[in-house]
């Protein structure tokens, strides 16, 4: 995180006696705050400003001096220092100065753009840290654990990471993992009652929870005591893990291994300059080495990709998507499937209960699709009715009065067997939850029914909560244990998925009366009115009860496998959670994009495959009947038994993995996340909960979800969705392509310069003068200039390049990454037709138009070798206008160079798209850098001493002609180039048509 922050050197005052000594009714009285309310915004807001952030000293700060050292120790540094000291060596003074001052301001450059782009990263990475659920305001809301404040009001269950030091006052079947500060591993069961005993060790202090431990179990509810620095956890200055802690990704890797490959043949090249000039060593030769070896390497390259990618994440985050490890970005462009769960993400999570059905009941039907608001009536419409979503029919309306008892206890049941509650809220009118969505639409049924929580456990029932036994993903049900004091009787009762609950009933209930559970009798008529349900896109859940006479003593000493045995079935209840409006959208554009869609989801296989075919995962023609009878390629829509029931032969032998696979189990997404990679495909899973952890690591981008999901999950993940949407996860993968596009182009750019410098300077060889030296045609300062004055500005223009249209119609990026081989023969052909136009300007200047003498020491001065007095072979005029045409020589190379460069970063725009297609002013960074690199060269040559002296060239006249000629001669080159590809290579989009064949495959049937 950060330091810990405070505006004074107040701290909250000490309580009278440890925490864990006194009554909850002190501890909210020390702390101030409301145990049902919690703390107003304002007051948090308050003590948030007084007391700081809730996080430990020093944790995970961007090291200034790591950062420094990456930027003084790379290629580039050590290049200029080596160009610097040679410089200095055969005093050649102003070079020497001037490389100086390059270096230095480059590695602060670089230093700058590196610092900000970490701390971009950093701040992100806190977005993504864990968050907390608090009440403030009469609000359950999650915010960063380190706004926590002293006095806040936390909720946490099984998965969630404490975020602060906590006075529990409510727990159930609560058990935490405390091994972090005790060593003990086994979790603590967790009680409310306060311990007399001042000195009491932290693992026996089972009234408090501590910061940064885990809850393994249960769920509870406590009041932040401790933040920060006072926490246990930041008294002895040790956390379990840094999310802070700043990693290379395998791009900014392979940037580190081209940066020194790139040096390896600076060596290379100087030892070949050597070599020509018979290793004769003077200041000419060395010049010229120097020059070669500042033209290999693309200077800011690395700090330039570091920076864009951290303005893109943040881009991400705004839209929602909030990157948690950089090297996510380069996966997000590679994947080809993404692997989503249905409710909240595909969904809305505005679940509303609309049906039940009991056996000898019939059907009833419930009104108002009003959120959270508990208006609305329940009608009985009778065993031979059935219902749709839109039509509200009203027959017999229910009440407390005439309830009948089956129907009581599914009520009940769906009240009791729930952690969720409604409320009012206390500013306004409307209606909100605090639970599972699935639970709240439970309670708001409850509440219609006129048997709400709150009533049940008042007289005359007076429920009271023994045991709970919370949902488990594995076994897909939820039971608790009740007292009803008015009778001393005990009642379980149970919700899950249909199946497993039916495992768990040998009787099932008709009306007052009870009966054996006959499957074969019962089983048909339950699962054609489950079907019927579920295929209006409902997720059904089924409901049973049992009552019985034991000991408080028995009662507790129950296992789960003991409390949901031998259960009666009550009936089903109908929840409707609409799709969200965009999924359709995003799903098609996934498909355009090459990206295949599965839904991993625990509902219903035909609750799935509905709300599958109303998004568009599954084509509307799909229907189990077809599928069925064969018309399909493969097996589109599955159970989580049958697809864990195939080994992976059987699985690499469908020809396609299924859209759709119900019931699903955190197994069965790592079978899946395998059986994809397996086909060297590139996986986006996303995952909520604790069990979700090793599918989230497994796949290439695991994404959690942060209004929903756990904390161990959003900690496991790359990305962490902050609005729980699978539009989201599209707009992430576009952004993905952007960014890397981008990249890629920028490299283009930078590198094709780099390669046309080579080939310049190798060719430039050949020039050998009187002296058998070879002639430079172009300086060292010369191609610094080019490096990083002409180039770096275009680059970063292209690096914040927009999207272009169909971004998403292009295929998911290969695995080789961003030099693929069309860029790297872009590259060379670039390279040499710029080397070539350079090199023939150069030759025009010397051979065509001056008298072709090369003179002497000209790579140092305009005036070239002084004679030596009474030397008669030595005319000084002679060597002076040979040394000023081979200055105004490599004047017209560095210009030609220039300018071809600048206009040479919209060709980069697009790797085959010509020129004119594209706009001179929408990319505007783009436009002034290429404009302001136009005007900058100019000076260079006419400004007395900067011109000669600095960068070994004079001004020119009619050589602009040339220029201009060479520029145009260029864009024909790079237009045919274009054509030839566009006509000759495979498409780069996809067919029309092609990503939703490829998504459905389906057979051609009548």
């Amino acid at each position: 995180m950060g330091f810990f922050k405070k505006k004074n050197s107040s701290m909250f005052p000490d309580p009278p006696a440890p925490y864990h000594t006194l009554p909850v009714n002190q501890v909210f009285i020390h702390t101030k705050t409301d145990i049902d309310d919690g703390l107003t915004p304002q007051e948090a807001a308050q003590r948030l400003g007084l007391y700081g952030f809730n996080e430990l000293s020093g944790q995970g700060n961007v090291s200034v001096f790591a950062v420094l050292y990456r930027q003084i120790v790379n290629a580039l540094t050590l290049v200029l220092v080596i160009a610097m000291v040679i410089s200095f060596v055969f005093k050649d003074y102003v070079e020497g100065a001037v490389i100086a001052f390059v270096a230095v301001t480059n590695t602060l450059i670089g230093f700058t753009q590196e610092y900000r782009a970490e701390k971009t990263m950093e701040s992100l990475r806190r977005m993504a840290s864990p968050t907390t659920r608090v009440i403030r305001g009469d609000s359950l809301i999650s915010v960063p654990t380190r706004d926590i404040v002293i006095g806040d009001i936390i909720l946490f269950e099984e998965g969630d990471v404490i975020g602060a030091d906590a006075r529990l006052f409510e727990v159930f079947n609560l058990e935490v993992d405390e091994a972090l500060l005790t060593g003990e591993s086994i979790p603590v069961a967790k009680s409310v009652d306060e311990i007399e005993d001042h000195d009491k060790p932290l693992g026996d202090r089972i009234d408090m929870v501590f910061s940064s431990t885990t809850v393994t179990k249960g769920r509870g509810k406590g009041i932040a005591v401790n933040t920060g620095m006072k926490t246990e956890i930041g008294k002895i200055a040790k956390t379990l893990a840094s999310t802070s802690v700043v990693t290379r990704t395998p791009l900014q890797k392979k940037m580190d291994i081209l940066a020194y490959a790139l040096f390896g043949l600076a060596i290379i090249l100087a030892i070949i300059v050597f070599s020509v000039n018979k290793w004769v060593v003077n200041n000419e030769v060395a010049i010229y080495a120097i020059s070669l070896g500042i033209a290999v390497i693309p200077e800011g390259l690395v700090a330039v990709i570091t920076l864009t990618m951290a303005l893109g994440v943040r881009q991400m985050a705004k839209n929602y998507a909030i990157v948690r490890k950089l090297n996510a970005l380069e996966a997000l462009g590679s994947v080809t499937n993404i692997c989503s769960d249905k409710t909240g993400t595909l969904t809305q999570s505005k679940m509303i209960a609309t049906d039940a059905w009991l056996p000898g009941d019939g059907l009833y039907r419930i009104s108002g699709r009003n959120g959270f608001s508990p208006e609305g009536k329940i009608y009985r419409c009778g065993i031979n009715v059935t219902s749709e979503i839109e039509v509200e029919v009203e027959d017999e309306e229910v009440t407390p009065d005439n309830m009948r008892y089956a129907f009581t206890r599914l009520v009940q049941a769906s009240a009791l067997c729930n952690m969720a509650v409604i409320k009012k809220g206390k500013g306004n009118d409307e209606w909100h939850a605090i639970g599972d969505p699935t639970e709240s639409a439970l309670q708001v049924f409850a509440h219609k029914a006129g048997l709400p929580k709150s009533v049940l456990t008042a007289e005359p029932f007076k429920f009271e909560l023994v045991q709970e036994y919370a949902f488990d993903t594995e076994l897909k049900r939820m039971s608790v244990v009740c007292k009803e004091k008015s009778t001393d009787a005990y009642y379980v009762f149970l919700k899950g998925a249909t199946e497993s609950v039916l495992n768990q009933c040998t009787k099932i209930q008709f009306g007052e009366n009870e009966a054996n559970l006959d499957r074969e009798k019962f089983g048909p008529e339950l699962y054609n009115e489950l079907e019927k349900l579920a295929s209006k896109g409902m997720r059904v859940l089924s409901l049973a009860y049992r009552r019985v006479i034991k000991t408080d003593i028995e009662i507790l000493k129950w296992t789960r496998e003991k409390a949901d045995a031998d259960m009666i079935f009550l009936g089903l209840v109908g929840i409707y959670d609409p799709p969200r409006p965009e999924s359709k959208a995003a799903i098609q554009r996934c498909f355009g994009a090459g990206i295949e869609v599965h839904m991993l989801t625990g509902d219903h296989p035909t609750t799935a495959a509905a709300i599958a075919k109303e998004i568009g995962i599954l084509p509307l023609l799909w229907s189990p009947e077809l599928e069925n009878e064969g018309k399909f390629n493969s097996q589109l829509v599955m159970t989580a038994a049958q697809f864990d029931a195939l080994s992976d032969e059987e699985v690499d032998n469908l020809r396609e993995l299924p859209k759709v696979i119900a019931r699903c189990s955190p197994d069965t997404k790592v079978k899946m996340i395998d059986a994809l990679h397996r086909r060297n495909k590139y996986v986006a899973m996303t995952g909520d909960g604790v069990n979700d952890s090793p599918s989230l690591k497994k796949a290439d981008v695991g994404i959690a979800m942060g209004l929903g999901g756990s904390d161990v999950a959003k900690q496991a993940s790359d990305i962490v969705l902050s609005d729980d949407n699978f539009a989201t996860i599209v707009n992430a993968i576009a952004e993905g392509r952007r960014i890397f596009s981008n990249i890629q182009k920028f490299i283009l750019h930078l590198l094709s310069g780099n390669s046309g410098e080579i080939v310049t300077l190798i060719i430039g060889l050949s020039f050998i003068d009187s002296d058998g030296i070879s002639v430079n045609p172009m300086s060292p300062l010369q191609i610094l200039f080019l490096n990083m004055i002409t180039s770096s500005p275009p680059a970063m223009g292209l690096g914040v390049e927009r999207a272009s249209s169909d971004i998403m119609r292009y295929p998911p990026r290969s695995k080789g990454g961003l030099f693929t081989w069309e860029v790297i023969i872009d590259m060379i052909y670039y390279g040499i037709v710029l080397g070539g136009l350079s090199l023939a300007n150069f030759v025009i200047v010397v051979y065509a138009i001056g008298n072709g003498n090369l003179g002497q020491n000209c790579n140092s001065s305009p005036f070239g070798q002084e004679c030596a007095p009474n030397d008669p072979t030595c005319d000084p005029i002679a060597l002076e206008i040979a040394c000023h045409q081979i200055y105004r020589a490599r004047g017209t190379t560095f210009a030609t160079i220039t300018y071809i460069l600048l206009i040479h970063a919209y060709n980069c725009r697009s790797l085959r798209d010509p020129i004119w297609t594209m706009k001179l002013y929408d990319n505007k960074i783009l436009f002034w850098s290429v404009f302001g690199g136009l005007l900058t060269a100019i000076p260079t040559f006419y400004i007395p001493e900067l011109n000669s002296k600095v960068f070994k060239q004079l001004g020119i006249g009619y050589e602009w002609g040339l220029i201009v000629g060479a520029v145009i001669i260029f864009e024909i080159f790079v237009e045919i180039y274009k054509f030839m590809k566009r006509r000759y290579l495979k498409p780069l989009e996809i067919v029309e048509g092609e990503g939703l064949k490829q998504q459905y495959s389906l057979n051609e049937y009548p």
